[in-house]
């Protein structure tokens, strides 16, 4: 019988990912992605229509480095920063559950 342990809900752990040269650019461009209990990860979309002929696309969010280090991702949220000024800089954010932090894992 296996005992199932209570997870801590008002925990605010996350995993940090700091690529390329990390938070030295100005300008950054946001992504967020949700990941699903089967594996699948799947963008959050804007849904706002953005062209004429009413189709739905990703909008972009262009925000400052010091709104970036404020940025907490949800449990089973991702969250991608990339400069725009620097080649391959930024941040990826991933929740406690996203990243597997929190995963029970039974070893027999």
């Amino acid at each position: 019988m296996r005992i199932r342990r209570p997870s801590h809900r008002n925990s605010h752990t996350f995993l940090v990912h700091v690529f390329g040269r990390g938070l030295d650019g100005d300008r950054y461009v946001v992504e967020r992605f949700r990941s699903q209990p089967d594996g699948q990860i799947d963008p959050i979309e804007a849904g706002q229509p953005t062209s004429r002929k009413g189709g739905r696309r990703l909008r972009r969010t262009v925000v400052s480095a010091g709104e970036v280090k404020k940025m907490q991702p949800e449990r089973d949220e991702i969250i991608i920063c990339t400069a725009l000024d620097l080649k391959a800089s930024g941040v990826q954010l991933w929740g406690c559950a996203a990243s597997g932090i929190a995963a029970m894992r039974y070893a027999r």
